[in-house]
């Protein structure tokens, strides 16, 4: 199925797909949303648009068929931050048609020139969830900008051409405030008046972060210091092999090597997600399982000491008291009075 989306900004977008899809739209203090009908999948889409020229627009669906929309306005289209969270979206050009999935995590920053239009490709019954931030520059170059000082020099010319010269396309993976903000967009905290002064600010929040991350993917040194939401999935892993591996001492640097990332990286997201280093997290770990084995296992301290990869038993009961409070006997002695 095609979707022709001929008007601009946000709101009138939703309204062409609304006609297209013969569903009608509700407005809730400025945020407009369309509910898919039945007969083409289930979900809803859903922006605003705000006078300093940027708007919002979140797609959250499932099509039963591959559903194309196409934005082809005779006009200068919007600089557009597309970032997906769930499912697959694929961008392209109209006259080029070069494909670009766009995976969970990963954004893009997409420019065409002159009326080139863009297309949005969502594949049949893939639970899909993608946003893009649309800037229309010649409006939003009437708000105090500075001159964009400070700013990428290859964005300053990006937020400068206001008639879309030069076409640019960026793609990268977002980063973890990016996928925090989203949630926070996605909740619907406030309504009305608040609603869209909270939408317009996360907007604006939104916009700080992408160019943030893309300036930190342009630094010469190649390395980037924002925690993409990519780098979680490489925590996770980690977190797994050391919960299926206690007995063995594992190190943070062959950890990091394994999980395909460097030993900042990793230790950076385990702050982020346990509050802990990776090697305080392993040893968080071991005296969790020797708790559970002095409880509920027949293995004496010396037998737990090893099955955890430790080999000094005074060491062992010295962190077990500091995490528990107590001495490893403690549990012995409960599970004796059980017996």
């Amino acid at each position: 199925m095609r979707i022709d989306v001929k008007t601009l900004p946000v709101k009138d977008i939703i309204q062409d797909i609304s006609e297209k899809l013969d569903t009608p739209v509700r407005d809730e203090g400025g945020e407009l949303s369309i509910s898919i009908p039945e007969e083409f999948g289930e979900g809803f889409i859903r922006g605003s648009s705000f006078d300093s020229g940027i708007g919002i627009i979140s797609y959250f669906c499932r099509f039963k068929e591959d559903v194309e929309i196409h934005f082809s306005l005779n006009t200068v289209h919007p600089l557009k931050f597309i970032f997906c969270s769930e499912g697959t979206v694929t961008h392209y050009f109209l006259e080029d048609e070069i494909l670009h999935p766009i995976d969970p995590f990963q954004n893009i920053i997409v420019s065409s020139s002159g009326y080139n239009g863009h297309v949005l490709r969502f594949s049949a019954n893939v639970q899909t969830h993608v946003s893009s931030l649309e800037i229309v520059r010649s409006s939003f170059s009437h708000r105090t900008n500075y001159n964009f000082k400070d700013l990428d020099p290859t964005l300053q010319e990006l937020f400068k051409d206001e008639v879309s010269r030069k076409q640019f396309f960026y793609q990268g993976n977002y980063s973890l405030k990016a996928a925090d903000i989203m949630d926070d967009i996605n909740t619907k905290e406030f309504t009305g008046f608040l609603r869209s002064v909270y939408l317009e600010g996360k907007s604006y929040q939104m916009l700080v972060i992408q160019i943030a991350q893309y300036q930190d993917d342009e630094t010469q040194e190649k390395l980037p210091k924002i925690l993409r939401k990519s780098d979680i999935q490489k925590v996770d892993y980690v977190a797994k092999r050391i919960q299926g591996d206690l007995g063995t001492n594992l190190t943070v640097e062959s950890l990091a090597k394994e999980a395909g990332t460097n030993v900042n990286k990793l230790q950076e997201g385990f702050k982020y997600v346990y509050d802990l280093t990776v090697n305080k997290y392993i040893q968080h770990k071991k005296l969790e399982a020797a708790k559970e084995m002095l409880m509920a296992s027949e293995k004496n301290i010396s037998e737990i000491v090893l099955a955890i990869g430790l080999n000094n038993r005074s060491y062992f009961s010295k962190i077990f008291k500091e995490k528990y409070g107590v001495n490893p006997k403690y549990f012995l002695k409960t599970r004796s009075l059980e017996d």
